[in-house]
């Protein structure tokens, strides 16, 4: 993987922090700014989720906000497309919100020493 300190390809490390998510595991778009030493870059790593959606391997609906909500989920081919992936891997989600948020969190930067 890239060195987190990179600023070129930005787009690219944030895709290759977002495989590294384990299934029925949840991260936040902070999360990974934060990793990708972008504190503050929340909204770029929506950005490149959003270009992911062509590229397969990507697994965008891990990646929720800092609550646990899913607020990225329009920009799935149907809105209901985000949950249904989470279910599929064991993440039970409530009205848009993954339940059990704090057990489930996947912090790169404790997982990615």
């Amino acid at each position: 993987m890239a060195k987190k300190d990179s600023k070129e390809n930005f787009f690219q490390n944030v895709y290759e922090v977002v495989q590294l998510i384990p299934q029925g595991r949840v991260t936040s778009y902070g999360a990974i700014a934060s990793y990708l030493g972008a504190k503050g870059s929340a909204r770029m790593v929506g950005w490149a989720l959003i270009a992911s959606h062509p590229l397969t391997k990507i697994p965008a609906h891990r990646v929720v906000n800092r609550n646990g909500m899913l607020t990225g989920k329009q920009h799935f081919d149907e809105p209901s497309a985000m949950q249904q992936r989470l279910e599929q891997e064991g993440v039970q989600v409530e009205n848009d919100r993954v339940v059990d948020f704090s057990k489930l969190f996947w912090d790169p930067a404790q997982e990615l020493l």
